[in-house]
């Protein structure tokens, strides 16, 4: 994220503060939980640092409510539009790409659909998503190489791939044209773990 997208920060510091408190946790219990340091989730409580995709998932997940819950605003109605550009940027690449997250669903079946957007040379890699968590593309402009844990896939305008994210990804565009997909991701029983170690606590 960078300065344009502070309003989004900080509505991120307030929810991530707010559940931590809801759950009766420290800093230090926040951050054992979701493998993220204690400077960086006071950080992210201030709205005084950007955070990495990798690190709002960690803290998303360790409190079991999922990256569209912890980064849109709650909604008031069944029916929520996202009009074009309205989504929130979570990821920007050094070349001018970008991930928007354009809309999810709330946990514990969490499904989230972003728009991505990667220039000549631009990459994304990503570390292992919660077990189970599955990923489909579908390549809209130019093309991209996909790279799931030892396999790798080079694919063109209407091709599409799903795999597994609990392993080590990536997404590149080693082409001259600006490539552009849709991913949609799902990630099972988010919360579910969290909520039984809390009754039991």
């Amino acid at each position: 994220m960078d300065s344009q997208t502070d309003p989004l920060a900080q509505a991120i510091g307030v929810r991530v503060k707010r559940e931590r408190i809801a759950r009766g946790w420290t800093l230090d219990q926040l951050a054992e939980r979701s493998g993220v340091s204690r400077r960086m989730i006071i950080n992210v409580e201030q709205a005084a640092a950007n955070p990495s995709l990798e690190t709002l998932l960690r803290i998303s997940d360790a409190l079991g409510m999922g990256l569209p819950a912890l980064v849109e605003p709650p909604a008031a109605k069944t029916v929520k539009v996202t009009r074009a550009g309205e989504g929130a940027t979570l990821w920007r690449g050094e070349l001018g790409g970008y991930g928007m997250l354009m809309a999810g669903t709330e946990p514990p079946n969490v499904v989230e659909l972003w728009e991505w957007v990667l220039p000549s040379g631009d990459r994304h890699d990503s570390d292992p998503h919660a077990g189970g968590t599955r990923e489909l593309l579908h390549v809209t402009e130019g093309s991209i190489t996909v790279s799931a844990g030892a396999e790798t896939y080079d694919l063109v305008v209407g091709d599409t791939v799903s795999f597994y994210a609990d392993v080590e990804h990536s997404y590149h565009n080693p082409h001259d044209a600006q490539a552009r997909f849709v991913l949609c991701a799902y990630e099972p029983g988010v919360g579910i773990a969290h909520g039984s170690e809390t009754e039991s606590a």
